[in-house]
């Protein structure tokens, strides 16, 4: 989610009135959130997922959401296709 920000930022699709990089080392510590590493296993589970989706960003976060059984923060109703526990 982070790196989709970054580029969000960069391309101006995104103004969060400062930079990413500024932004979001704040904003993780001030809400207490944990980075979640991309690991093999996460890369690797990608190629099992149904063509539900065609963004890599979001079946990035699905395996995530997926192997790791915690919840997935978005409005794509897409992602529910996968069965995971989406809030929003």
């Amino acid at each position: 989610m982070c790196w989709e920000i970054a580029i969000k930022v960069g391309s101006k699709k995104l103004d969060l009135g400062e930079l990413a990089t500024t932004f979001l080392p704040r904003e993780l510590t001030a809400n207490m959130f944990d980075l979640l590493k991309i690991e093999l296993r996460h890369v690797t589970f990608v190629e099992t997922l149904p063509p539900y989706h065609k963004d890599p960003f979001d079946r990035l976060l699905i395996a995530q959401s997926t192997i790791e059984a915690i919840p997935i923060l978005s409005v794509d109703v897409a992602f529910d296709r996968y069965g995971v526990n989406r809030l929003w």
